[in-house]
Parts: structure tokens; sequence; C-alpha cells
């Protein structure tokens, strides 16, 4: 049955930037409310709280906390919030669109003088893809994943394609696919829908991070057969067409969300030319080459978390594509 969006709640985890950004704008247009979780500084802090005021302008509640969305304190502390606010209703729609890992080569490298390390990985595995499942078995326990509530995580073409430096967001996106499917078996029964949305090459500054970007912007420009690039708000338009129902028959699949990008095909980054590739900047002894400053993305780990951004220093990581 079609169900209207108005005055449905909705937790939008990395809601100050990118997909998540446009997921909350487009939603309270519709006359839903939103929950926002992200992890920013200064004149983005700002920036998510001038966010906050737009999505009131639209009659709604919104209501946005600056925490580090993969923090298990984090978790338990906004559960009774969200119960609060919700009224007991609970969400209908949960959207993962944590960004946060390490851009570095498993092995070295011409122009690299740092590789991967354990901490590096598990970080990026933890904050991108298990915190997913950590979410939605607490917010099953306490209730507020009704009958007809959606989750959806971003994933990516990453997640089946070799790209410079992107091999642990690679891992954290093929074990986010995995969860996905397990969730979607194991809340069938509930009528809880899971599914993963992998959004075509979109321009972000955490793109702008990864090496040979320019290069893959191009190609998937001339090759994404609508001859533009994916926008956020193509994103939240897919969100918004697929929660205006409560079947949960479409789940445990991953959804592209790219203009047929993924089957018209962008050529494979080559290893062969690993050898050329400079990153720009230097990297200090715990961040990598071209790391993020302050204008990290939504949902970083916080500094109770390996790969954390130290009180006063840049963060040991750096925001990747979502």
């Amino acid at each position: 049955m079609l169900i209207p969006l108005k005055g449905t709640w909705s937790l939008v985890l990395g809601a100050s930037s990118g997909m998540g950004r446009a997921t909350a704008l487009a939603l309270a247009r519709e006359g839903g409310n939103v929950l926002g979780v992200h992890l920013d500084m200064g004149e983005r802090a700002q920036a998510a709280q001038d966010l906050v005021e737009e999505l009131r302008g639209y009659g709604v509640q919104a209501h946005f906390f600056n925490v580090n969305a993969s923090s298990r304190s984090a978790r338990e502390q906004l559960l009774p919030t969200i119960a609060e606010l919700t009224g007991g209703a609970g969400l209908h729609i949960v959207l993962h669109s944590l960004a946060f890992g390490s851009l570095l080569p498993y092995l070295p490298r011409a122009g690299w003088d740092r590789t991967l390390g354990q901490r590096q990985m598990e970080m990026t595995v933890d904050v991108m893809a298990h915190s997913l499942v950590y979410w939605v078995q607490e917010l099953m326990a306490a209730g507020l994943l009704p009958r007809g509530a959606k989750v959806y995580a971003m994933t990516s073409t990453g997640a089946s394609q070799v790209m410079p430096s992107y091999g642990a967001v690679s891992a954290a996106k093929c074990a986010l696919e995995s969860h996905v499917r397990q969730l979607a078996c194991e809340l069938a029964r509930f009528g809880v829908a899971v599914n993963a949305l992998c959004a075509g090459v979109t321009v972000t500054p955490a793109l702008q991070r990864i090496p040979e970007h320019a290069e893959f912007v191009s190609q998937a420009s001339a090759t994404n057969p609508h001859g533009r690039l994916t926008r956020p708000e193509d994103v939240a338009e897919a969100i918004l067409l697929l929660s205006r129902t409560d079947s949960s028959w479409i789940t445990g699949n991953t959804i592209g969300v790219d203009g047929a990008e993924g089957i018209a095909g962008i050529p494979a980054w080559s290893p062969n030319r690993a050898e050329a590739d400079q990153p720009s900047g230097s990297a200090g002894p715990d961040q990598p080459s071209g790391s993020a400053g302050p204008d990290q993305p939504s949902g970083s780990p916080g500094p109770d978390q390996p790969g954390a951004v130290p009180p006063n220093g840049a963060p040991a990581q750096q925001p990747v594509p979502a």
C-alpha cells in the first residue's frame, strides 16, 4: 500500500553533507520529520545548524546531534531521545551514509611514504560497514523500527572495482553489502526492508582526495548515458520513491542510482600507472598524504575511537566517497 511521508520520522546518519543532506531536505519538503547525526567542527558545525533551520522552515521537526555516529556511547545516548521525539511511533526511514576512512595503498608505492595499517583498516570497516549492523540491532531492540520501515545504506562501485589507494574502503563496501543482505533476511519477518544504494560518480570534496580523481570524473561524465554525473538529489529522490510504500518485498538488494553509469562502464584503474600517482600534500606521522583538515565528513569518528580526530589536530584518516 502506498503511504504518505508527511509526519513520518527519519534518521539520517551523516546528515550534514552529500547524500545525507540532500535526503534530509527532500524529506522535509515532503513533510517528513528528520533526525540527523553528524560530526563537524567550526564552520561546518554552523552549516549543520543552518541546515536544521532550513529544514524547520518546511514546517517539520528537525533535530541534529553532533556526535560520532559509529560510537557505542553515541547510540546509547541517542536511542532514548529518538524514542521520545518520535512519540513511540518509531522511524520510517534510516539512512546510513557515513564516509570516513583511510585512502592508503596496501604496499609501498612511489610518492607515498605510508601504507595501510591494521588500525586504519579496522577503523574504516567499522565506521563504513559494521556501524550499520549496530544501529539496526539497537533500534530493533528499542522498538524503533516498526513494520514497513526502510533501511538504506550507501555503497559504491568501489566494492567491486579497483581504484588507487581505495582498498580499505572497497573492503568496507563489500562488508556493508553483505550486512545489507543478512539484515534483509533477518528483518523480513518483521516487515522491515533493507537495501544498499549504489550511487554513480558524484563530485564531492571527498572524491577529490582520491588520486586520479579528475580522470575518473572525466571518464564517468563521458560514459554516463545521461551525459552528466550523479547528483546527491538523485539519490534522495530514489529514497523517497522506495519509501512511499509499507511493503517490505523490495529488500536485500544493491540498487543502482547512477543513470545506467554502471552498465555503460567506466575504465578501471590500472596498477601499471601506480608509479605515476603523486598524492597531494605531505604526510605527517599519523596521517596520510592529502588527508582531511577541518572540513571532515558527517559521522566521522570521534576521540574515543581509533583513527579519531584529535581535539587539537588533523584527523588521522580522511573522508571518502559514500
